[in-house]
């Protein structure tokens, strides 16, 4: 076939004999348009109403708030050492620009913090998302939002989302699982507790982040390498079926439990009506019904991970006892007191919520109400199960104090509605307690099974007997075998004999042990202390004594290594003790780029601004103390001459040889107007002129900072209508506070190929914005 002609016009098309004018999604025409969704559903009202979930004369409030638009609501990224410069630009410019101001009729009201969320981190408006895209009175406003969430230093985030990880009372050294954790917001807040403390490069801890759609991993990769963390790793799996992991203590291999897991499951999303309007015709108790199973196996999975005195946080964005208490009360049982319900009633102090109920029915999508199992004709069993129920006997219901979960109600404080309960491990699962080895002698194969042989061979937990030798205390650390939740196989936690792994090499898993899907990853290959890029690289940044070699990873087996990347110590020791189990799509941060150009000056890897903050405590050369004005000289012109430098960090310059460097503001506590946070910057040092090696989002975000205001109009032209001169820099660059400066959006590839090389034909080309790692 020939190849299409892009160019060739579509033919026009008509009504009514007049050329028919472009729809959009708006216009009533639309056939799927969300103007013709009715924000009305009578199974939906009458489920609730007979549930009892809003309190008494609140329901019509309630309803009337699940029509309305959810609001914005932005959360800056705690643990950077910006976030107090942000919350001061956004307080002292953008929230006061929005004062008072009408859009399409609408008054805009000002923003105001979140009551219950720590050191007004979380901000939230009547702006809704249409209105904050398309109104030119927000513009600024709008581009201010998308560049920093680029950037990693806000995060758009819907408010009742942001609740479970503050309720995990995260430390730096905990062992942290998200079991179903695509999109990523969520992984992101982990994140941020994980890194509180910006001294320590690396925390003891780390964050494993799941999901089964390996489509939706990648997302999860975009949200969490915006953070860029040393301490993440994204994994691909079945979050019902998640491998148990290894890893090395001691010379010995000990299996791997998490002190947090955050198990954020699949759920039918009415509490999310609000921003997901498609919800209102398709939602039906079936959908419910349908999910309960696949939450209680995901549950299960995940509090058999856990460590004893651990917390797993459970949430939902539904308002179904189904899919909420149902699934909490099953929980409790099946553990046999091994698991308690937290009292979190104290935790975020200014959250509103109705506690959990200890009473409810089942409806089916035909309407017909069920109060106990026994009631459910046999015909109905394969969609209604017992677990669908509150306990019958009070007092074993009593004991659930299934009161202490949280709903968290749209009208009580004009969020989303959501449910979320805090389990804490007190002793092992009674399924994962070791049971005495008996001798074959003493066992009988056909009808004396062994306890924890019959676990692995697929016995439920209520059906395994218990043992005369059960120890209680017995740690979790000595589980011999366990259950699978449900019936469904476990992964086995032995890799094949038969396969040979190769040192300091993470490969993808084999295709004999599992199922993949989706993309082939490229292998984790950590490098050796004795690896021969090294010297050059020690030698030219003059690295500390302590730096973490062994933790240096690249993504390829032979030839020339393009990236190298760095993990946490216990990210190294769990990749390199489970390649066989578990498919890992991404990790680490990437640190050093290969420049050709740089093996003449004594190192061929330049420095790569994603890991600038976590290699910068082990860098002893190279560093150019700079001052606001050299900040803002180095972001707003290509490639200034050295002698564009304030005098301090020009002489500095002139003495070090051409290549790779960092720029470095130090805040000066006597200066109130300028930023009271340290800057790192990649550079490179050319024969003649300096250039800072900054993504485009990060290089606005700075510039807000130093008090240059960056605005773009919506052709991407300049709006100060300075014009630019052959070596990068503007003709009033003189006028550094004027009152826009607009920076440049060639693509990283045209930015690096940029005027320099007219300078300098021995400057590098690289990449400031790389894709995913993999």
């Amino acid at each position: 076939m020939g190849r299409r002609n892009r160019n060739r016009q579509k033919p026009q098309q008509f009504r009514d004999g007049r050329p028919e004018a472009k729809r959009t999604r708006d216009d009533a025409g639309w056939g799927a348009g969300y103007s013709e969704i009715v924000k009305e559903n009578k199974l939906f009202e009458h489920y609730y109403k007979e549930l009892k979930i809003v309190p008494d004369g609140e329901f019509e409030e309630f309803m009337e708030a699940m029509r309305e638009p959810l609001p914005a609501t932005i959360r800056i990224t705690g643990y950077k050492s910006h976030a107090k410069e942000i919350l001061h630009t956004l307080k002292e410019k953008y929230f006061k620009e929005l004062q008072d101001l009408e859009v399409d009729g609408q008054k805009i009201e000002a923003p105001q913090p979140l009551s219950w969320y720590p050191d007004e981190l979380a901000w939230h408006t009547n702006l809704s998302r249409k209105i904050l895209r398309k109104s030119p009175l927000l513009e600024k406003f709008h581009q201010f939002l998308v560049s920093e969430t680029e950037s990693g230093n806000i995060s758009r985030q819907e408010a009742v989302s942001m609740i479970p990880p503050l309720l995990m009372k995260i430390d730096s050294q905990h062992k942290i699982l998200d079991m179903c954790a695509a999109p990523g917001s969520k992984t992101a807040q982990l994140i941020e507790m994980l890194h509180s403390d910006m001294d320590v490069p690396f925390p003891e801890g780390f964050v494993i982040a799941n999901d089964v759609d390996n489509k939706r991993c990648y997302l999860l990769v975009h949200q969490a390498k915006r953070l860029n963390s040393p301490c993440i790793m994204v994994v691909n799996h079945d979050a019902s079926n998640i491998p148990r992991l290894h890893f090395d203590q001691d010379g010995k291999k000990e299996v791997l439990f998490y002190d947090r897991i955050l198990c954020d499951v699949p759920c039918s999303g009415d509490g999310t009506m609000r921003k997901n309007i498609d919800v209102w015709k398709k939602w039906t108790t079936s959908n419910s019904l349908q999910l309960h199973g696949l939450q209680i196996r995901i549950a299960v999975r995940g509090v058999e991970q856990l460590a004893v005195g651990g917390r797993m946080v459970y949430s939902t964005c539904s308002l179904n006892p189904i899919e909420d208490e149902a699934v909490i009360a099953a929980l409790l049982e099946k553990s046999e007191g091994a698991l308690e319900l937290a009292d979190a009633s104290a935790d975020l102090p200014g959250l509103k919520y109705m506690p959990g109920i200890t009473s409810w029915k089942v409806m089916t999508k035909e309407g017909q109400w069920f109060s106990d199992w026994s009631e459910v004709p046999k015909s109905r069993h394969t969609q209604i199960r017992p677990t669908m129920f509150p306990p019958t006997d009070p007092e074993k219901l009593a004991n659930l104090r299934l009161e202490r979960c949280m709903r968290i109600l749209p009208h009580h404080q004009n969020t989303g509605g959501f449910f979320v309960a805090v389990l804490v491990k007190k002793e092992p699962m009674p399924w994962n307690r070791r049971y005495p080895k008996l001798r074959n002698k003493d066992v009988n194969a056909s009808s004396d099974v062994a306890p924890a042989e019959e676990l692995q061979m697929g016995a439920s937990p209520a059906e395994v007997p218990q043992s005369d030798g059960l120890s209680p205390d017995t740690p979790v650390e000595a589980v011999e075998g366990e259950t699978p939740a449900e019936g469904t196989p476990s992964v086995p936690d032995t890799p094949d004999p038969s396969e040979v792994k190769k040192d300091n090499v993470c490969g993808p898993p084999p295709q004999k042990k599992m199922k993949l899907f989706g993309f082939k990853e490229d292998p984790f290959v950590f490098l050796t202390e004795d690896d021969p890029i090294f010297p050059s690289i020690q030698a030219f940044y003059d690295l500390s004594p302590d730096f973490p070699k062994l933790n240096v990873l690249t993504r390829t087996h032979e030839g020339k290594k393009r990236h190298l990347y760095m993990v946490s110590k216990e990210l190294r020791n769990v990749l390199l003790n489970n390649s066989e189990r578990m498919k890992v799509i991404n990790t680490g941060v990437k640190v050093w780029s290969r420049n050709t150009d740089g093996e003449e000056f004594g190192c061929a890897f330049r420095l790569a601004q994603e890991g600038i903050y976590t290699l910068c405590p082990y860098i002893r050369a190279r560093i150019i103390n700079i001052s606001v004005e050299d900040v803002k000289v180095l972001l707003t012109q290509e490639n200034p001459f050295l002698s564009k430098l304030g005098e301090d960090a020009h002489s500095h310059a002139k003495k070090l040889e051409m290549g790779s460097i960092v720029l470095r503001y130090l805040p000066d506590p006597k200066d109130h107007d300028a930023p009271q946070c340290p800057i790192d910057l990649c550079g490179w040092r050319g024969k003649a002129s300096i250039r800072a090696f900054v993504p485009r989002n990060e290089r606005l975000h700075y510039l807000r900072m130093v008090g240059v205001e960056v605005f773009r109009d919506k052709q991407g032209k300049r709006t100060d209508g300075s014009t630019e001169t052959q070596e990068g820099s503007t003709e009033d660059a003189e006028g550094l506070s004027q009152e826009s400066v607009v920076v440049k959006q060639e693509d990283a590839e045209t930015e690096q190929n940029g005027s320099e090389s007219n300078i300098n034909s021995t400057e590098p080309v690289a990449s400031t914005c790389d894709g995913p790692m993999s």
